[in-house]
């Protein structure tokens, strides 16, 4: 069938969603809270998998023209010593990773969709039996044969129609993040410590985005975020000291990590279907969570594609995406344990002596358990053409 849908929430996941419905004949309606549509954030690798689910919407040339260039990658342990490395081709076997900004991401997906559908102050306040949201106090009502509810980890959606639903936990990590501008030589990096962990993804034009991340209680903030982190990684190997020594302390970004720890018996409840954070938030150890969130808009809107009613696409989008997302979650859970999860220096011993062990083959046939991923078939109408 075709119809109207409101899409709840206008980050990554919501926009995806909004521009592949769009692509198979949907009027669409985005309601974003915020005064404006933007991505708060620094950077994000975009997964060979969630590439294929935006060349299926005819935007993945210009995601790359704003990302990585072609590079080799590899993991350390903050000593420097290779536990794992990979030249270009390797690395591309199963696919690009392309990391690129978050609010550079967030524009190519807004530029898909006209300007008129994007709301921004909207509170959602409802979603059945109709849409309510208010904008400055002023109720406006809104119907919709299809509610995609992408409004993130807290979702209040969920909570209305899922409220036997566990809250999401607080997964024992910090992290920061920061895109700073930086002309050394770099490659796709990753360096495991005990109990911390150090990235680098070179993004276009001399940019770079580098996180870390710690075990941790939660809640805890510092007055200079950028010296927790020097602290943190003190004495680990180049390029690390060089990138936070260019680093803008009013640049770094820090939150806790939470997640839905406790799986969602569904994803889709009468015409509201979940997606992204609201149905599966995964600690970010895979770099899946955004991805999954792509990849959820673009099944949606071809489960929605093919004739089939409301009731039937949603059904078919729960079958396809919540066994797949809660196995990377899983999955993501478990690389954060032998990851940053480890203290014990006989245990990293074992790890990182595993690690240097395993042939390139093999590690790039792990990498593609989930980002060898491929999208189904949308229909044949552009991006940005009007409705049918």
């Amino acid at each position: 069938m075709r119809g109207t849908a409101v899409v709840v929430g206008g980050g990554l996941g919501g926009l995806t969603a909004a521009v592949a419905l769009r692509s198979v004949g949907w009027e669409v309606v985005v309601l974003e809270r915020a005064p404006e549509f933007g991505e708060v954030g620094a950077g994000i690798g975009v997964m060979p998998n969630a590439m294929r689910a935006l060349d299926a919407l005819g935007l993945g040339e210009a995601v790359r023209e704003h990302g990585t260039p072609r590079l080799p990658g590899g993991v350390r342990d903050h000593r420097g010593r290779a536990l794992g490395h990979l030249d270009a081709d390797e690395l591309e076997r199963g696919g690009r990773l392309v990391a690129i900004h978050r609010a550079d991401l967030h524009r190519v997906l807004r530029s898909a969709l006209p300007a008129d559908s994007l709301v921004t102050s909207a509170d959602v306040v409802e979603v059945e039996p109709e849409v309510r949201y208010l904008v400055d106090g002023e109720p406006v009502v809104l119907e919709a044969d299809l509610v995609v509810a992408a409004d993130g980890i807290g979702s209040r959606v969920r909570s209305r129609l899922w409220p036997d639903a566990p809250a999401p936990v607080y997964a024992g990590t910090t992290a920061w993040r920061a895109v700073v501008d930086f002309t050394g030589p770099l490659e796709i990096g990753q360096t495991l410590g005990p109990g911390t962990e150090f990235g680098v993804l070179p993004l276009a034009a001399g940019r770079v985005y580098w996180y870390a991340a710690t075990l941790s209680a939660p809640g805890l903030r510092a007055d200079d975020e950028l010296a927790e982190v020097r602290a943190l990684v003190d004495g680990w190997h180049e390029p690390i000291p060089a990138l936070l020594a260019a680093t803008d302390p009013r640049a770094v970004l820090r939150h806790d990590v939470h997640e839905l720890a406790s799986p969602l018996p569904g994803y889709a409840r009468g015409r509201v279907a979940l997606l992204g954070d609201a149905a599966h938030a995964m600690t970010p150890f895979l770099g899946q969570g955004a991805c999954q969130a792509v990849e959820d808009g673009v099944v949606l809107a071809a489960a929605c594609s093919d004739g089939a009613s409301v009731a039937e696409a949603l059904a078919r989008y729960d079958r396809e995406r919540r066994p797949r997302t809660q196995a990377v979650a899983r999955a993501s859970r478990l690389v954060g344990r032998v990851g940053l999860g480890l203290r014990n220096p006989v245990a990293i011993g074992v790890r990182n002596a595993l690690m240097r062990s395993v042939p390139a083959k093999a590690a790039v046939s792990g990498m593609t358990r989930f980002s060898g991923w491929r999208p189904p078939a949308l229909s044949a109408r552009p991006v940005g053409d009007p409705p049918a």
